[in-house]
C-alpha cells in the first residue's frame, strides 16, 4: 500500500511527541518521587527531633539508673496523629519500649533489624524506606535516631514510620494530571499538525496535478506560492519550468507548422511545374523557364533541410566544436568576395577589411557558416549605392566581430524575435523569397556553442548590425604567428 507523504510526515510527527511526552511523564514522576520522599523525610526527621527532645525530657535519673515517665506518651501520640505515623522508643536490642500504634503490635512483638541500629549508631541517624524486618507488612518511611542521655551515654533509640502508600496515591493523582493535561497537549498538537502538515504537502499535491495535465499536454497549471520557503522556491521553479515548458511546445508547434508551410509551398510549386510540363499544359518554348524555378524550388528545399539537420545536431548535442586559430578577417575576406557579383550589382562600398590578423581560436567552419549567414543577410538587405562594414575589437579575452549595413534597419518590435525559428519579418518576406528564417536561429546557436553572445542594433532608415564574439587566439600563439611571418619574409640582397 503506497503510503503518502502526508501520512508519513504525520506519523513521524505524532510518533516524536507522544516519545517526548512519555519520557517527560516519566521524569517528572521520577523526579515528584524523589521530591516527595524527601519531603516525607525531612517532616519526619523533623518530629522526630521533638520527639527524641522529648523522650530526654522525660528520663528521670534515680539510683543511678535512668527511667522513663509512662507521661512520655502523651507526647508522641499527638505528634503520631498529626502525621499519621508510629513512634516508638527501643531500647540497645531493639526491643520496642513505648509505641503510639497500640498497647501490643508488631512493634513489640519484633524487634528492629540489627543492620538499622547498627546505621544508627554509626551514622546518628537512619532513613530508609521498608518493612523494618517484620514490624510491618507493607512498606514505610522510617526515621530513627539514637536516645543520648546527659553523660553521652546511648540509652536507645526513637523512631517514627509513616505509609509508604500516601507515595503511590500521590503519585497516582499527578500521573492522572499528567494523563490529562498531555491528552490536551496531543490533541491540540495533532490538529495543528495536520493543518500544518496539509498546507506543506498541498504545493507537491498541485504539483502531481499539473504533471498529469502535463502528461495530456495542458501546460497552464501553475502551483501558487505562498511563502518564500524550501517549498515556495520549489513551486517558483516548478511554475518557471511549466512555461519553459509551454514555450518549446509552443516553439514545436510552431516549428512543426512552419516546417510543413515551408516544405508545402516549394513541393506544390515543383509538382505543378512538373506536371505541367508532362501533360503539355506548359509549351515547350516556356519549358526552361519553369525548369529553372523548380530547380531553384529544390535548392530551396535542399536548404532548409540542410538548416533543419544542423539546428537538429545543436540541439542535441552533437555537434562537436573543432576548434583551431585562423584569421578571422581572412575568413570576412574570402566570404565577401563569394558575393562579388551581387556587391558590384548593387554598387555597394565595402568597409574595415583594411586590418591585419585578427587571430580567433574557434571551429573555423563553423564560424564560417556565421559571417556567411551575416553578410548574406547584409547583402540582401542593403540599400543599393550602400555600404556593408566590418569592425573588428578585443575585450577580456574575447574578439567582436560586428557586419553593419545601410538600408532600412528592422524595427523596435522586431529586434527580439529574428533569431526565432522560421521568424521572417515583413520587410524579408517581400524581399527575400529564397530564404526559411533559420539562418539566425542557427547563427545565434553556433555562436552560443562557442560561450560566445550576438546581439543586433538597428536604426529605422539608417543601418542595421549583427555583431558577435568568439574566444580570441592565446597571446603566446598570436605572437608566434607574427614571429612565423616575419621569419618567412624574403630578406633584402
Amino acid at each position: 500500500m503506497r503510503k503518502s507523504l502526508f501520512r508519513k510526515y504525520f506519523s513521524v510527527c505524532a510518533s516524536l511527541i507522544v516519545l517526548a511526552l512519555t519520557f517527560l511523564g516519566v521524569v517528572f514522576l521520577i523526579f515528584a518521587s524523589q521530591y516527595f520522599q524527601e519531603d516525607r523525610f525531612a517532616l519526619l526527621e523533623k518530629n522526630a527531633s521533638y520527639a527524641l527532645a522529648a523522650t530526654q525530657n522525660y528520663c528521670v535519673k534515680a539510683d543511678g539508673a535512668y527511667q522513663i515517665s509512662a507521661s512520655l506518651i502523651d507526647v508522641y501520640t499527638p505528634l503520631a496523629k498529626a502525621m499519621d505515623a508510629d513512634i516508638y522508643l527501643t531500647n540497645m536490642d531493639g526491643t520496642t519500649l513505648m509505641c503510639t500504634h497500640r498497647s501490643y503490635c508488631n512493634h513489640r512483638a519484633n524487634a528492629v533489624p540489627q543492620q538499622v541500629q547498627d546505621k544508627i549508631l554509626e551514622d546518628g541517624i537512619y532513613r530508609g524506606v521498608g518493612e523494618m524486618g517484620k514490624i510491618y507488612s507493607t512498606p514505610y518511611y522510617t526515621v530513627g535516631m539514637p536516645l543520648v542521655l546527659g553523660e553521652g551515654q546511648t540509652a536507645g533509640m526513637v523512631f517514627i514510620s509513616s505509609s509508604a502508600q500516601d507515595l503511590t496515591g500521590f503519585l497516582g493523582e499527578m500521573l492522572k494530571l499528567f494523563l490529562l493535561s498531555a491528552l490536551c497537549v496531543i490533541i491540540i498538537t495533532f490538529i495543528i499538525i495536520y493543518f500544518v502538515t496539509s498546507n506543506m504537502v498541498k504545493p507537491l499535491r498541485d504539483m502531481v496535478l499539473a504533471t498529469e495535465s502535463f502528461a495530456k499536454g495542458d501546460f497552464t497549471a501553475r502551483v501558487p506560492v505562498n511563502d518564500m520557503d524550501e517549498v515556495g522556491l520549489l513551486s517558483m521553479a516548478f511554475n518557471n519550468m511549466a512555461a519553459s515548458l509551454a514555450q518549446q511546445e509552443g516553439v514545436r508547434r510552431s516549428f512543426i507548422a512552419n516546417v510543413s508551410h515551408e516544405l508545402k509551398t516549394p513541393m506544390t510549386t515543383i509538382a505543378g511545374f512538373i506536371d505541367g510540363i508532362m501533360d503539355g499544359t506548359i509549351p515547350a518554348e516556356k519549358q526552361s523557364h519553369y525548369l529553372n524555378i523548380v530547380s531553384n524550388e529544390v535548392k530551396r528545399l535542399s536548404r532548409l533541410v540542410r538548416s533543419m539537420l544542423n539546428i537538429a545536431r545543436l540541439e542535441s548535442g552533437e555537434m562537436k566544436l573543432a576548434p583551431t586559430q585562423f584569421d578571422l578577417n581572412e575568413v570576412v575576406c574570402s566570404t565577401i568576395f563569394t558575393f562579388e557579383q551581387s556587391i558590384d550589382a548593387k554598387k555597394l562600398e565595402i568597409k574595415g577589411l583594411d586590418v591585419g590578423k585578427i587571430m580567433v581560436e574557434a571551429d573555423r567552419d563553423l564560424i564560417h557558416q556565421v559571417v556567411y549567414n551575416l553578410i548574406e543577410n547584409a547583402v540582401k538587405f542593403v540599400n543599393e549605392g550602400g555600404y556593408i562594414e566590418v569592425n573588428y575589437r578585443t575585450e577580456n579575452k574575447m574578439t567582436y566581430i560586428g557586419i553593419k549595413n545601410s538600408g532600412e534597419g528592422i524595427s523596435k518590435e522586431e529586434i527580439s524575435k529574428v533569431f526565432d525559428r522560421f521568424y521572417k519579418t515583413d520587410r524579408s518576406r517581400s524581399m527575400d523569397k529564397t530564404g526559411v528564417g533559420l539562418g539566425l536561429y542557427i547563427v545565434r546557436s553556433i555562436v552560443n556553442l562557442h560561450n560566445g553572445e550576438v546581439i543586433v542594433r538597428s536604426a529605422e532608415g539608417e543601418y542595421c548590425e549583427f555583431s558577435f564574439s568568439v574566444p580570441a587566439a592565446k597571446a603566446s600563439a598570436a605572437k608566434m604567428s607574427v614571429k612565423g611571418l616575419l621569419h618567412n619574409q624574403p630578406s633584402e640582397q
